[in-house]
């Protein structure tokens, strides 16, 4: 079984080739969750999230002839980049298994670090099915995303760097998945000061660390899409679910509507891009599921890869969520002012108009009407209450999509 020992060997391994992240003391958000808030950033670590930490701390503990016969992974994501980057630094030949339906930009990024990349299956389980027989054919060895000891000390090194960085920490979160980052960071803290509280957070789409431990044992869930795809593992994995069961203090869930504001507001207040997965431990205490009002508290930005496609989404997804963004669909009297009137009611209002589609023909469109689609950058949700009362009292017929 893994120890606290490994970690602070793989620490001593990993210093010229992984990043010590910064530790960054938030004001706003210390003001936001009534505490002490330091965010932990491995969204900046090397490949764009903490995996590289794990794959290398692996990769180095193969023998000669395991490295001469090269890894094989299977992943869609900050695995397969955390893998091929340390491959590429140890000369090791490196093969990752995706699916079809994975982010040209992971693929991409995948291939630049030196991996051969092959796209198989239209699942994550059928892509991993094939990297197992891949690995029996080649006689290579396969590179676990989370269960793997040599993983889990790589991953406990961000718990030994959030104690040098502010020893008098008090309570540490991280979001969790499979469970690798939690079950590491949780045994490097709590053998070295057992006082200090360490909380997992995951989506509410996908809670199977959460439920595992309240069954006392590893647990396969049902899981619903998610934008914190990088934590939407069904099962955890059994080494890390000991771990956790000895060493953490709780799990706690956020939804997609807290995941996507906590997004929007790290990029708004913090200018950091950080991916849902990664925003988790922070949702949780600016939504108050772990209550540590006054608290020295570190929430780990466990990654930072958001596909380039999916920035203006989230962004939108996070300004509808908090109230700052509203579509009002009206139908209206086909004349000369009747548009006019409905765009000075916005503006009286100080609603920034961004788009507005005017249709004359549709299914639900008369003849003598159109049918108006107007979009408006709003303040709160109590902003957009009021344009709605104000359109409904001119318009009889308006319909508001919040998202």
């Amino acid at each position: 079984m893994v120890n606290v020992d490994d970690i602070i060997i793989a620490r001593d391994k990993m210093k010229s080739v992984v990043h010590t992240t910064p530790l960054d003391y938030s004001k706003t958000f210390s003001h936001l969750a009534h505490t002490e808030v330091y965010l932990k950033l491995e969204n900046l670590q090397k490949t764009g999230s903490f995996k590289a930490r794990g794959a290398y701390n692996k990769l180095i503990s193969l023998s000669d002839e395991e490295s001469h016969k090269g890894v094989v992974a299977a992943s869609a994501g900050n695995h397969a980049q955390g893998v091929a980057y340390s491959s590429q630094m140890l000369g090791i030949n490196c093969t990752i298994v995706m699916p079809k339906g994975a982010p040209l930009s992971k693929v991409l990024a995948t291939r630049q670090y030196g991996a051969e990349v092959l796209l198989e299956g239209a699942t994550f389980d059928e892509a991993l099915a094939y990297a197992l027989e891949l690995k029996e054919q080649r006689d290579a060895t396969f590179i676990h995303a989370f269960d793997d000891e040599a993983i889990i000390a790589g991953q406990g090194t961000v718990g030994l760097e959030i104690l040098d960085q502010l020893p008098d920490v008090e309570a540490i979160i991280c979001p969790v998945g499979g469970g690798g980052l939690l079950a590491g960071v949780a045994m490097a803290v709590k053998e070295k000061n057992p006082h200090i509280s360490v909380y997992g957070v995951q989506t509410s789409a996908c809670p199977s660390m959460k439920q595992s431990l309240k069954e006392k044992k590893a647990v396969l869930v049902d899981s619903t899409p998610t934008m914190a795809d990088g934590i939407a593992v069904r099962k955890p994995g059994q080494k890390t679910f000991e771990i956790a069961q000895k060493y953490v203090d709780g799990i706690y869930c956020v939804d997609e509507m807290e995941i996507a504001r906590t997004m929007l507001m790290i990029l708004e207040r913090n200018k950091l891009l950080v991916e849902g997965s990664g925003a988790c431990s922070l949702a949780a205490l600016l939504y108050e599921k772990v209550k540590l009002k006054e608290k020295k508290v570190v929430a780990v930005l466990s990654g930072g890869n958001v596909d380039m496609n999916f920035i203006s989404r989230i962004i939108e997804r996070g300004l509808v969520e908090s109230g700052r963004y509203a579509t009002f669909t009206i139908t209206l009297k086909d004349k000369p002012g009747e548009l006019q009137k409905i765009l000075s009611s916005l503006t009286d209002l100080d609603a920034n108009i961004q788009s507005v589609n005017l249709n004359h023909m549709g299914k639900n469109i008369y003849p003598g009407y159109a049918g108006l689609d107007i979009s408006v950058e709003t303040k709160n949700n109590e902003h957009i209450d009021m344009l709605y009362k104000v359109l409904k009292e001119k318009n009889n017929s308006v319909e508001m999509t919040h998202f």
